[in-house]
């Protein structure tokens, strides 16, 4: 591992005692090696004797309020399991930060494949809008769970989603501001006269619902798991569907890469109307009147996210080596979110 990285490295010795004695069937010794991507949570693939499972972790170091909740994470993949929603299996949280240094979470390893690139280069074209559809699918089926069967009634706190998550976001922009972008400034000015009345609708959340968050099964369009659940929460059933949408207009970015400028037609991606159709008609939910709201939201949501990795990633706590390309994108990302205001 890269000795600029050192305070990530796992200690596998005492980390396989542990988990011998706390997971029922797991047998060390075990080696671990991190993923590419997380920037926020450290993950790694513990190949041990008994198999391969899957380790997340907080960071170490000075972290924001409220972020990095591995915990909630797994308390999402148990209520989740058996339902229409794939996921990895849940086997055992760690809330001692003596173990590895902070909080973690042990899960199963889920074999398949992930496209880190949203235009789906590694398919061939008459392939790829049917792995759209799955997506958007699999969002139809989150929006409609019913979090209360699930157990996730507590889960977050229901109604003025919107309102609520604009405060929150403001709060922590301010909290990682490094300097000041005058998009920001005109998104926190016009987003929260533009929410919209709350129709008490609540959904489970993703937060983080895009291409690259979901394992595919190696052969087919089929969903073998939804990764990265730590921004989850109780929302509102349209919030995923406009931050899975905001690909069609991300730059073409190795760090953030999204669709924009690529003829989507001719590479076989369905357009923006066809991916809300889908999900209209799955959900019963139209999310057109309040779409330039919806989409300026989540600009602006995943602005203040890269901000967050960003001042992270000067403080030396981040955990992937993209991560301070990543946060110097705050401003395409709040200019995209600017552009559809209004």
């Amino acid at each position: 591992m890269n000795p600029v990285h050192a305070h990530l490295e796992l200690p596998e010795g005492p980390l396989a005692s542990y988990l011998e004695a706390n997971i029922a069937g797991f047998r060390g010794p075990l080696t671990a090696t991190k993923f590419k991507g997380g920037q926020s949570n450290p993950t790694y693939l513990l190949e041990a004797a008994s198999g391969r499972c899957v380790l997340r972790r907080k960071p170490p170091g000075k972290l924001l309020a409220s972020a990095h909740a591995v915990d909630r994470e797994f308390r999402v993949l148990q209520a989740l399991a058996g339902s229409a929603i794939p996921v990895a299996q849940a086997l055992h949280l760690c809330t001692d930060d003596g173990v590895i240094g902070s909080m973690f979470y042990v899960m199963s390893f889920v074999p398949g494949r992930i496209f880190w690139d949203p235009s789906l280069p590694e398919l061939a074209r008459e392939q790829r809008a049917a792995h759209f559809d799955a997506a958007l699918d699999t969002l139809a089926a989150l929006a409609q769970l019913d979090v209360a069967a699930a157990g996730l009634a507590d889960y977050g706190r229901p109604g003025n989603y919107f309102g609520r998550q604009v405060a929150r976001w403001s709060e922590q922009y301010r909290a990682a501001e490094t300097e000041r972008i005058e998009a920001m400034e005109t998104l926190i000015g016009w987003l929260p006269g533009a929410v919209p009345p709350d129709d008490g609708r609540v959904a489970l959340v993703h937060g983080d619902f895009r291409i690259d968050n979901l394992i595919w099964r190696e052969q087919g369009p089929t969903i073998a798991a939804i990764v990265d659940w730590e921004l989850s929460t109780l929302g509102h059933p349209l919030a995923d569907l406009a931050y899975f949408c905001m690909a069609l207009r991300l730059p073409r970015n190795p760090v953030l890469p999204g669709l924009a400028g690529i003829d989507r037609a001719a590479a076989g991606i369905p357009d923006e109307a066809a991916m809300i159709d889908r999900f209209a008609a799955a959900t019963r939910l139209d999310p057109r009147p309040h779409w330039n709201f919806l989409l300026a939201f989540q600009f602006f949501r995943l602005a203040a996210i890269a901000q967050g990795v960003l001042k992270r990633a000067m403080q030396g706590n981040a955990s992937n080596e993209q991560a301070l390309a990543a946060g110097r994108m705050t401003r395409a990302i709040a200019e995209l979110g600017a552009s559809v205001a209004g």
